[in-house]
């Protein structure tokens, strides 16, 4: 297999990840039965507007009508369902009245309406109703504080649900009486209907938590009103048992990559779907691990390739230049292989975005350090002051999809062949 053979391998199992998840093609077999009267849609997510549009595709004499979503960039046409766009990772204006009408339609929802929910990753931040007395600009501040604090993303959804009124089960309430059934693309490690979006549809499991202790981790510039709200212990409200549908996972995606591998000849590993920890550290430990197939024959012989998907984390302390969660990944990879021949690797984020950046992520093979070097180039201070994005767009190695419509988090194929 050549490196050329060895780049399209790994962006056709990417390909197959992404397309498994596509509204379009799985929405309508997790559909409940059409309902007599009104149909309210309301949604939020990076997919939002394509499940909005898949919807009205399968439901063409539903009578139909709604708000959902999206990240600027991720609307797609639809004619029933209103589609609204907002900023993502950080809240805007257009967030919170985005809210503010999603949830005065699942407020002015009877007992005979259905109430689709229409959730995917980015719905947290695209859908933000801040909790008295915060406001708008307090939840932005914590937002970019959670983004550069390491907190896993348990954690993060933790604070994000305590200082919301929408999110931890607050659509629902606004919902009820009215029938509401969520269906959701899961972006989040575990596929915990909690985490999603922050869980808008669900109980808040951590609502009589105090989580006091992450006041700490967030920092001195965490605003007083937030720091107050973690720090209560509300009493958690009653909610009836969900009706949660769960129409795309990660754990689907890297099995669609697989039977790409397979057809091919390579033995696909399958390492997990929910992997976390600092982007850095895991490409240590993956280079040790993609090593021992290739020394060892162990946990396959070559040609192999190991997936995984999850979310990782960057902790920023010093210096900040451009880059992403899968980028720093696959440049701490690269320098612990330090150009292992017949090993090549593609991680990215299937929502077409990494992080900030305009790039899912990126490809390395056997000669990415060199040809750096060639360019007078140095990785390991790109690394160390977070500018993956920078050194990997000089090397021609970025790859851009623009946005995918659809999130199941991030996608990680390390591919062995023989030398």
């Amino acid at each position: 297999m050549t490196d050329d053979d060895a780049r399209a391998l790994l962006r056709r199992m990417f390909d197959a990840a992404v397309d498994a998840a596509d509204p379009a093609s799985v929405l309508a077999g997790h559909l409940p039965d059409p309902p007599r009267g009104r149909c309210i849609v309301l949604g939020a997510g990076k997919s939002a507007a394509a499940m909005a549009a898949a919807v009205e595709a399968a439901w063409p004499d539903v009578d139909l009508q709604g708000t959902v979503v999206t990240r600027h960039g991720h609307a797609t046409p639809t004619r029933r369902i209103t589609v609204r766009e907002a900023a993502h990772p950080v809240p805007d204006a257009a967030s919170e009245a985005a809210a503010t009408e999603i949830l005065a339609l699942a407020r002015a929802a009877g007992p005979d309406d259905l109430v689709l929910v229409l959730i995917s990753g980015g719905g947290s931040a695209l859908m933000a109703a801040p909790r008295p007395p915060l406001t708008l600009q307090d939840k932005q501040a914590v937002n970019r504080l959670l983004l550069r604090s390491g907190l896993t993303i348990e954690d993060m959804n933790r604070v994000r649900r305590r200082l919301s009124c929408i999110k931890g089960g607050g659509l629902a309430h606004a919902a009820a009486p009215a029938r509401v059934v969520t269906l959701a693309i899961s972006d989040v490690p575990g596929d915990d209907p909690a985490a999603i979006a922050s869980g808008p549809t669900v109980p808040d499991p951590s609502a009589a938590e105090d989580l006091s202790h992450l006041v700490a981790r967030l920092g001195p510039d965490l605003p007083p009103a937030a720091a107050r709200l973690l720090a209560e212990t509300p009493d958690p409200r009653p909610l009836a048992d969900p009706d949660y549908r769960l129409i795309a996972t990660p754990q689907m995606s890297l099995e669609a990559a697989a039977r790409i591998a397979r057809a091919a000849g390579v033995t696909p590993i399958l390492l997990g779907d929910a992997l976390e920890g600092e982007a850095r550290e895991l490409g240590i430990a993956m280079a040790g691990i993609a090593r021992a197939v290739a020394a060892h024959g162990t946990p396959a012989p070559a040609p192999a390739v190991l997936l995984s998907g999850g979310e990782t984390t960057v902790t920023i302390r010093d210096r900040a230049g451009r880059g992403g969660r899968n980028t720093e990944f696959l440049l701490s990879l690269a320098l612990s292989l330090r150009g292992h021949p017949g090993i090549h690797a593609l991680a990215a984020d299937t929502d077409g975005i990494d992080g900030t950046e305009d790039a899912a992520g990126a490809l390395i093979g056997p000669d990415f350090l060199a040809r750096a070097a060639a360019q007078g180039l140095t990785p390991r201070r790109a690394l160390d002051d977070h500018d993956s994005h920078t050194l990997f767009d000089a090397t021609g190695d970025l790859l851009r999809t623009g946005p995918t419509l659809t999130n199941v988090n991030d996608f990680r194929a390390i591919l062995v062949i023989p030398d």
